[in-house]
């Protein structure tokens, strides 16, 4: 089963106009990994930074409840509407479906009628804290693109935390505090995500705005993702390129909005009053109806696709990559250190892609088979040469592939494949010759090296 498209109605139409459209209509929709498009030059690859699409990560999820037994039924009990919290005459019952309420209904299908939910015990052990941990979790990284949305048949509870892991629950850091008082819950002052700004949009804040009142109104309760994401989009987040901008420099930022797991920590149901009312503890229970996490699986931009598949997410890797995440470079294909894609340049990214090991493509010789002529600017035989359209070699900064033969460079770029500033070859780039070109002793000077024949060693 397929989380994404292999390729969207918007990629196909970039594939087929790119003659004509240089850049796509919608900035930032990394929907493809690669595509041939048609130049002056001819048909070439063209490879990009992708990733997949967004989606419900609900339907790929695990829960665990903490303590595992606090879900009501078991054995049955009665508990108070919330509306009229005097009516105690509903009843929980685990071994009728009719009165079960177990965890998996907190993920059903809404708009049924009347609504299906997960409900706790009530607070029948009062004053023992009446505390549950819902730890949600993918066995894969995540990366969010819209709000958590937690929305509870009964009150919103007084006290709550939402946290995350980055390392499958080994460790867990808060996302944010939730309170009808933070200052004596938390010992936090009370802040909303408006107070933030893009400075201080990775603060931890309390916020009372979602834990009063039992109108229907308040029964919703939100992790703002999208608000976040408009301190550097625009309010109506058009402007994504600079978001994603932000995203590729920014690591802290990125790491923010993702997760391995989520945990609900419910540490206080709704009182609706200073104190509890001890004579009616059928009262106070939680009850959730419905949770969203709307994400997609983090692929390094090295994926369009995440297959789930024997009850786990996996990105079908593109560029040469391997690994859940697409975080290393496959077999044989290690020729310069592995790297995420990166969304830079704008908007198209850069795909990164891993190139062959010197050690597992063969001698100078196999070279001279594959590549004649190579060093030279044209070949007598195009068709045995296809020197910059493929994945080993291909042009660099900016370079087009002439009729498979030879890279076009751009005026400030010289060499078989783009590789070296003019200015180095001349001698005039001053101090900063090294910028631009492939560092000294790289893996990849080395495969132009042993190509080209070239006598000189390699300093590493």
């Amino acid at each position: 089963m397929y989380l994404s498209r292999f390729l969207s109605i918007h990629a196909l139409w970039v594939t087929v106009s790119s003659v004509m459209q240089p850049y796509p209509l919608v900035w930032g929709h990394y929907d493809v990994c690669k595509t041939q498009i048609y130049t002056e030059e001819g048909k070439v690859w063209d490879y990009m930074a992708c990733q997949p699409e967004s989606t419900d990560m609900t339907k790929y999820l695990k829960v665990k409840l903490d303590p595992p037994d606090i879900t009501c039924g078991d054995p049955p009990e009665s508990f108070c509407a919330m509306g009229n919290p005097y009516m105690c005459n509903n009843e929980c019952d685990a071994s009728t479906p009719e009165l079960a309420h177990p965890p998996e209904l907190m993920f059903d299908f809404e708009g049924r009628h009347p609504s299906t939910f997960w409900q706790s015990a009530t607070w029948k052990e009062y004053p023992k804290p009446l505390q549950v941990n819902i730890t949600l979790s993918w066995s894969k990284t995540i990366e969010l693109t819209d709000n958590i949305v937690i929305t509870f048949e009964s009150g919103r509870p007084d006290q709550m935390i939402l946290e995350k892991s980055l390392d499958y629950g080994r460790t867990w850091q808060p996302y944010q505090y939730y309170a009808t008082d933070c200052l004596h819950a938390f010992h936090m002052d009370p802040k909303s995500v408006k107070d933030l700004s893009q400075h201080t949009v990775l603060e931890i804040i309390c916020t009372e705005e979602y834990s009063t009142g039992y109108s229907t109104n308040s029964k919703i309760i939100h992790f703002e993702i999208k608000d976040r994401f408009a301190f550097f989009a625009g309010p109506r987040l058009r402007n994504m390129a600079s978001l994603y901008g932000q995203l590729d420099t920014t690591k802290k930022l990125r790491d923010f909005f993702t997760v391995t797991d989520l945990r609900i920590r419910l540490l206080r149901p709704a009182v609706g009053e200073i104190f509890v009312d001890e004579l009616h503890l059928a009262r106070y229970f939680y009850a959730i109806s419905d949770i969203k996490v709307r994400g997609r699986c983090k692929c390094n931009l090295h994926a369009t696709m995440c297959v789930y598949d024997n009850s786990k997410l996996t990105c079908e890797c593109e560029h040469n990559t391997t690994g859940p995440d697409c975080g290393k470079c496959k077999k044989n294909y290690q020729g310069r250190p592995w790297s995420p894609g990166s969304y830079l340049p704008i908007p198209k990214g850069t795909a990164n892609t891993c190139i062959p090991s010197i050690s597992s493509i063969g001698t100078p010789s196999k070279f001279n088979r594959i590549w004649p002529n190579i060093s030279s600017l044209e070949v007598s035989n195009p068709k045995q040469a296809n020197v910059c359209d493929n994945e080993l070699l291909h042009c660099q900064n900016g370079g087009t592939c002439h009729n498979n033969v030879r890279c076009v460079c751009p005026d400030a770029y010289t060499g078989i494949l783009c590789e070296k500033l003019r200015c180095e070859e001349a001698g005039s780039c001053g101090s900063d010759s090294g910028q631009g070109a492939p560092p000294r002793g790289s893996p990849a000077l080395l495969l132009l090296t042993v190509l080209l024949g070239t006598a000189s060693p390699l300093v590493f």
